[in-house]
C-alpha cells in the first residue's frame, strides 16, 4: 500500500526526473547564450558609439587657393 501512496504522490518516476534534469540543462544553457549575446551587443553598441580613429587625427593640411585667372 505505501508504495501505491508514493506513486500516486508522486514518487519519483525517472521520466519526470530525466525531463527535469534535461530541461534545467536547457535553462542554463539558454542563460548563458543569453549572456554571450549580451555581451557582444555590448561590445557593439560601444563600438558603434566610440570615435572614428580619424576623427582624432588633427594634419594641419594647407588648404588649396583659387587659380589667378
Amino acid at each position: 500500500m505505501a508504495k501505491a501512496l508514493l506513486g500516486y504522490v508522486g514518487g519519483s518516476d525517472p521520466r519526470l526526473l530525466a525531463e527535469m534534469r534535461r530541461l534545467q540543462q536547457r535553462v542554463q544553457d539558454l542563460e548563458s547564450e543569453l549572456v554571450r549575446i549580451q555581451s557582444e551587443n555590448d561590445a557593439l553598441t560601444a563600438a558603434a558609439h566610440s570615435e572614428s580613429l580619424l576623427d582624432g587625427i588633427d594634419i594641419d593640411v594647407p588648404k588649396a587657393e583659387p587659380a589667378l585667372t
